[in-house]
């Protein structure tokens, strides 16, 4: 979670004087402001309603992984009209729900017991179909 034991990641773009912690070694040479794209070109494909991207922060990443996510967004999208566009926003707030856990007395506790996560939590889910594929 730490470069270098020191800082976020995207704290430190901007610390040029930064070290890391308890040395000195600069943090500067090891981040870079470049970021890594990737290019999905929609018209090559026809999308369903239920083709999606799925958009969060490391709060939901960090404690959920690819799978589970494809499988809490397909159970949610399920139980809905394919034409009803709450849909998309039902599936993002239980993605949301299931990263944060339920409140117990040891904290904040996913169904597995392990921790919920302690980070903000963004979550968008995004219809790739468009409003002009929906039927």
């Amino acid at each position: 979670a730490r470069m270098m034991a020191t800082i976020g990641v995207t704290r430190g773009l901007g610390d040029h004087d930064l070290k890391v912690y308890n040395s000195n070694i600069h943090i500067k040479p090891f981040l870079s402001c470049v970021p890594e794209v990737h290019i999905y070109d929609l018209t090559q494909y026809e999308h369903c309603p239920d083709d999606v991207l799925v958009l969060g922060t490391d709060g939901l990443w960090d404690v959920t992984s690819d799978q589970e996510v494809a499988t809490v967004v397909i159970d949610v999208l399920m139980g809905y009209e394919p034409n009803d566009p709450c849909r998309y926003t039902m599936a993002a707030q239980e993605l949301v729900m299931r990263s944060r856990g339920v409140l117990k007395d040891r904290g904040w506790r996913l169904a597995n017991d392990k921790l919920g996560s302690g980070d903000d939590i963004s979550v968008f889910v995004i219809p790739l179909g468009g409003p002009g594929n929906y039927s």
